[in-house]
Order: structure tokens, then sequence, then C-alpha cells
């Protein structure tokens, strides 16, 4: 009869040396981010803790810290890939595995282009992790990794806490998520391909036990869209954080639910769980909306839905796609009366077809020449443009000139002091307060475009 060993799932069989583990987030191309604790580095080592608790694990984000290969002492390397990190991600492998590390690929991009990956990785994580990381790591101790995982996409309930206390870096804000899955069928997101057009919600009491034991001051909802679905569930969580100490969050919404029937009081319940501001989506015109499948998420009176917000105390800001090949020139200018006539911020970015989208197949045969991966972080033109006007160059000046308006300091102080006194103070400071770092990083970003085009 087998002797037990008492050992639990995942751990190491006797006599085997410690498996050390490093987790890489990559190095992003544009600085222009807010200093966010990268959410897969402690959740993937809550993983890793949970399925095999005695691997030794360490986390790097090298946007915080300078790293080589060299520096790794861990045999197993893992990163997870978005498409602008790409030629960094595999740069950085190809030296792990000269070394003789083994390296673990997995995210969105990865997922989109997994043969691409491959070449330059010992295996390939193809979607959600949960269900595969275990058999990952244990092929990893033994040796005998394949070349592909294919991740299920699970129920979300009993997930392990974040690992906090491993990250150097300085950070403002640890990001959180409460569900998977988006129903619309935006052509330019990878969200309903990657997590399934099927909402998967975790428990709410896991989802406000988490954020109050791990959260900061101020936090990120991380979810693609906050409010998203079931807007009895999304009531019914705000009010069980508002119980919580944690009153300062942030995320990404969509305009439709604001106008349901239930949607001031659900707004209510967000502002007084602490939500200060909501990033959504914003086509200039109803061509856009067509164009690029985005009317789901707008709703019928979108002007009414962020007025709503406002008027709660929200502060809003809207991502606005520009540069598409349907647009012109014009749409630069609209995006700054836009933002002057609804009193909000503009996040705007240049349209970026992904792999993995809709918009990349439609796209592709445009693409230019020698633009890689680095390129596509929504600041750059990487396709041709019917319209002369609309080159490349143009599209990107525009953009950076668009950019340097929208964040003079006079315009940024002019739109908080238009936030109702029912969000004083903090959602007041706290939209300045992420307002400033973008203003500097934009304005870089500008001085830097003009010294690689040659302007003076």
């Amino acid at each position: 009869m087998e002797k037990e060993t008492g050992r639990g799932p995942g751990e190491a069989e006797q006599g085997n040396a410690l498996m050390l583990l490093t987790i890489v987030s990559p190095q992003f191309p544009f600085s222009g981010r807010v200093p966010l604790v990268p959410p897969i580095l402690e959740y993937l080592a809550a993983l890793t803790g949970r399925d095999a608790p005695d691997v030794d694990v360490t986390l790097i984000d090298a946007n915080q810290q300078d790293i080589s290969p060299a520096d790794i002492a861990s045999n197993l390397v893992a990163l997870s890939v978005m498409t602008a990190t790409a030629p960094w991600v595999y740069a950085f492998a190809d030296e792990c595995r000269r070394e003789g590390k083994q390296v673990i690929l997995g995210g969105i991009h990865v997922s989109a282009l997994p043969e691409e990956a491959a070449c330059h990785a010992d295996a390939v994580v193809i979607g959600e992790a949960e269900s595969v990381w275990r058999d990952v790591l244990d092929d990893a101790r033994r040796g005998v990794l394949k070349k592909f995982y294919r991740g299920e996409r699970l129920p979300l309930e009993g997930l392990p806490k974040p690992v906090d206390g491993k990250l150097k870096g300085n950070y403002h804000f640890r990001a959180f998520f409460t569900m998977r899955g988006c129903p619309y069928r935006c052509t330019f997101c990878s969200v309903r391909r990657f997590f399934g057009d099927t909402i998967r919600y975790r428990p709410i009491s896991e989802v406000a036990e988490e954020i109050e034991a791990c959260a900061g001051k101020v936090w990120f909802n991380g979810d693609d869209n906050i409010w998203g679905g079931d807007l009895n569930r999304s009531i019914e969580l705000f009010q069980e954080l508002s119980s919580g100490s944690r009153k300062h969050w942030y995320g990404f919404g969509d305009l439709r639910a604001i106008q349901d029937a239930a949607g001031e009081r659900m707004l209510k319940a967000a502002r007084d769980s602490g939500l200060f501001s909501v990033w959504v989506g914003w086509e200039n015109d109803e061509a856009q909306l067509s164009t690029f499948k985005a009317g789901g998420k707008q709703g019928k009176d979108r002007i009414s839905a962020v007025r709503k917000m406002q008027d709660a105390g929200i502060d809003v800001v809207l991502f606005v796609v520009l540069g598409g090949r349907q647009d012109t020139l014009d749409g630069f200018k609209r995006t700054l009366e836009l933002s002057e006539r609804l009193k909000v911020g503009i996040h705007p970015v240049l349209l970026t077809p992904l792999p993995g989208t809709e918009l990349f197949e439609e796209y592709q045969e445009f693409l230019l020449p020698g633009m890689g991966w680095e390129c596509f972080t929504g600041v750059r033109a990487v396709f041709e443009h019917p319209d002369p006007a609309m080159s490349a160059r143009n599209r990107e000046e525009q953009y950076h000139r668009l950019n340097q308006e929208l964040f003079r300091l006079d315009r940024v102080l002019r739109r908080i002091s238009h936030i109702p006194r029912s969000g004083f103070p903090m959602t007041h400071f706290l939209s300045l307060m992420m307002q400033l770092p973008m203003k500097k990083a934009l304005g870089k970003a500008y001085q830097d475009w003009r010294s690689n085009n040659s302007l003076s």
C-alpha cells in the first residue's frame, strides 16, 4: 500500500530541489501611465502560492527597476504580454533562455498570436491561467513543459487574494477585479474574445473582503465595465463596499447602464462606496458608433448619462478614439470642443488595431511597414489612411497638439472647478492628482515626438 506523505496538491516530491519562480511585468514603451501595481504580478504570485506552495516567488516590475536576465536567480521566469510590450518581452525571454532559464509567456497578446510567442518561450499559456497554472508549474519542475497550455473559463469563486509586500517601486494604486467577460461587440476591443461574451461574477463577499484587506487609500477597479451586466448585482456590490473603509476608487464604465430605470439608484450606491472617477468610451459621431459596433455601451442619451454622473459628484473622463480610416482632421478639433462643452476630461487615443480584435483583421492589409508591436500604444499612427491630409505624421502631430490643449493647466483646473460640491473635496483633489502626472508624461511624449521628427 502506498504510504501517505501529507503533501497537498502541487507540493514537491521528496528530494526535489526548491523551485524558484520570477514573475516579471514588462517594460512599457510609453511612460504616460498612472503608477499602478501591475495586477498580474500579485495575483499570479497568489495563484502560485495556492497551487505550488513550495515555490519561492520573486516579483519584478521592469517599469520600476532596471532588470536584466543575468540578475534573475530563478530557473523559471513568467511574463504576461500586452501587444506594446511584446518586443521587450521577446528580447528579454530570448536572453533568459540563452542563460538556461525556462520561460513561460501568457496574456492577451500571446493568446492572440501563440505561434509567434512560442518562438521565444518554453511554454505559452493561452487564455486564463487558473485551470492550467498547477500543471504548468508541475511540468516545469520536471523539465517537461508543453508548448501550449489552453486555459478554460472557470467560475470565479474562491480565488486567492493578491500577494502583497513583494514589489519594489513608487506605486499609488492597487488594482482589483470583480467580473470577467463582456457582451458588447466593439470591433477594437479584445475583452470579449479573451474572457468570453458571458459575464462571470466573483462573489460579492469575496470581493469586499479582498478590497478591505488589500487595497490602499485609493484603488482601481480593473473590470472592463464596473456596472456592466446585472445592475442589481452592481448595486449590491457597491452597498457592500460602502460598509468598508476603502472609500476612494475609480474604474471603467459604460453609459448605457446610467440610462436604465435603476441607473440613478446605482450611481448613488457607487458614489456612497467611494467611486470618484469613471472613464468611459465615447465615439465622436454616429458613423463611428456604427463602424466600430460600439453603440451598445453608449445608449440613446449619452450626454444625459454624463450629466447624471457629474451631478452625483463623480468625475468623468472620456476615452475618444481618433484617426480611423473613416475619420477626418476635424475629429481632433471636435474632441477639444467636446471637453469644453461637457466640462469633462478626455483621454484621446489614436485608433490601434490590436491582434485578437475584429479591427485587426479588417485593418491588417493597411498596416504600415516597419511598425513593430512597440508602436501599438495608442499614441502612434500604425496604418495607412486614404486621405493624404491624414498621413501618419499629421495624425500624430494633431494627437499631440490636442493633448497639449486638453492638459493645459487652466483647462484642468477649470474642469475640476465644475465638479459639483457633492464630490468635494476628495473627487476634486484626486482628479487633480491623476491629471498632473498625465500632463507631465504627455508633455514629455510630445517633446520626444518633436525631436524624432526634427521639429524645433
